[in-house]
């Protein structure tokens, strides 16, 4: 029989819209230059610009492989609850009051970003919220999942403060003030991306009380605990917060960074109640949306992760990698602080070593972030985002200097 001709059923799919991100990576790589840097990648590096696999990751795989209980069954479609009690107890802290009133569960997901699209999911379908308000600038990746979930009232409240470089708390206050009842707002927990400035205690329970007046809903966004500021007590500060105002609410958990497991995706979307009751209920409509798309979730990392959260040995390694992690990055930012202080660099420069974790919004147009991938072969986000971990010793300085050189030449 000849091959039957027939007309595509793809002749009308065209390219969606570019990547910013994929596209400056494929950029760097293939910019020949040798003294090319890469600012945009969302990872950790070591000083020497290699990946890092933590050496309580490494200890915890051995004990792992040794370990002949553990076998290769579908896990529960809500995952291992070794693990989600364990992701609980990190982030509310093993004397939450939602914990002891039993008023609060866990959903493990592919990564932190499978726990917000379960949650946008669920917010959507089950709840029926329409309005979501997310910060401006945030991370890209947000309004793309809620956009594809359905929500088409997608609203920013105003975030970063161009001429101060720091968080605008009277605008965000201002904007959500103006939020329907009932819509969902999107915080993120510590470190925010892209801009890595936090609002202070102060202004948190300033957000507490006019989301409390205004009767919205919360959802956390949680990626950095423990990796902003060495302490995952300080970095859960926020959420323990509202919990302990009693909001209910959910929180997208990631250990993507927390423990350099990128490929593992290992997530937890945690669910806070107002009472018991209600668990059940919200359990299986989240049970029906996993089952309806990927049916259960990996068990490797969660394991590796359950393993270390509940050894004390093993745990208190992780602290301490956490720090290391946490110290050299605030170290860089010093560094390149100090760089551009000797250049004597127009603007201030305050705010570089002001945020936290591991993103800087350095306040670069985008005409001088063109001229940095050009002319220097710096590589970074248009919105003047940096990625901390792409600097180090050897390279800080040159950087600074081409900072220095893009500021003086264009202003604007």
């Amino acid at each position: 029989m000849g091959i039957i001709e027939m007309e595509s059923f793809f002749k009308n799919v065209v390219v969606g819209p570019p990547n910013s991100t994929l596209s400056l990576l494929k950029a760097f790589a293939e910019d020949k230059n040798p003294v090319k840097v890469n600012l945009c990648i969302g990872a950790y590096r070591t000083s020497d610009n290699q990946p890092y696999v933590l050496p309580v990751v490494r200890k915890t795989e051995a004990r792992i492989v040794e370990n002949r209980k553990i076998n290769h069954e579908y896990l529960p479609s809500c995952g291992q609850q070794n693990f989600t009690t364990s992701a609980i107890e990190l982030l509310l802290g093993e004397d939450s009051i939602a914990i002891n009133e039993n008023r609060v569960h866990g959903i493990q997901s592919i990564s932190g970003t499978g726990a917000l699209r379960l949650g946008a999911e669920f917010l959507f379908n089950v709840l029926g919220h329409k309005t979501v308000y997310m910060s401006n600038p945030t991370w890209e990746n947000h309004e793309r999942i809620f956009g594809r979930v359905g929500f088409t009232d997608i609203r920013s409240y105003r975030y970063w403060n161009s001429e101060t470089r720091s968080v605008d708390i009277d605008g965000m206050l201002d904007d959500l003030d103006y939020a329907p009842q009932g819509a969902v707002v999107l915080l993120h927990a510590c470190a925010h991306n892209p801009t890595g400035s936090d609002p202070t205690p102060d202004q948190w329970i300033r957000i507490a009380n006019t989301i409390e007046r205004k009767n919205l809903f919360v959802f956390f966004d949680s990626a950095y605990q423990g990796f902003a500021s060495g302490d995952t007590n300080k970095d859960a500060f926020s959420v323990r917060y509202f919990i302990s105002r009693g909001f209910e609410l959910l929180c997208a958990q990631s250990f993507s960074k927390i423990f350099g497991l990128y490929a593992e995706r290992v997530g937890c979307l945690i669910v806070v109640h107002n009472e018991s009751s209600t668990i059940a209920a919200v359990t299986d409509q989240i049970t029906n949306i996993i089952y309806d798309s990927y049916l259960n979730p990996p068990g490797y990392g969660a394991c590796i992760i359950e393993t270390v959260l509940n050894d004390n040995e093993l745990y208190e390694e992780w602290q301490n990698d956490l720090k290391l992690m946490s110290n050299r990055i605030r170290s860089i930012r010093k560094s390149l602080y100090d760089e551009l202080i000797h250049l004597k660099t127009p603007g201030s420069w305050n705010h570089i070593i002001d945020q936290i974790g591991m993103f800087s919004y350095t306040g670069l147009n985008e005409n001088q972030v063109d001229t940095l991938i050009n002319e220097h072969h710096v590589y970074l986000r248009r919105n003047g985002r940096i990625s901390l971990c792409g600097l180090n010793e050897s390279n800080v300085t040159y950087v600074a200097k081409a900072i220095h050189a893009a500021i003086t030449s264009i202003s604007n």
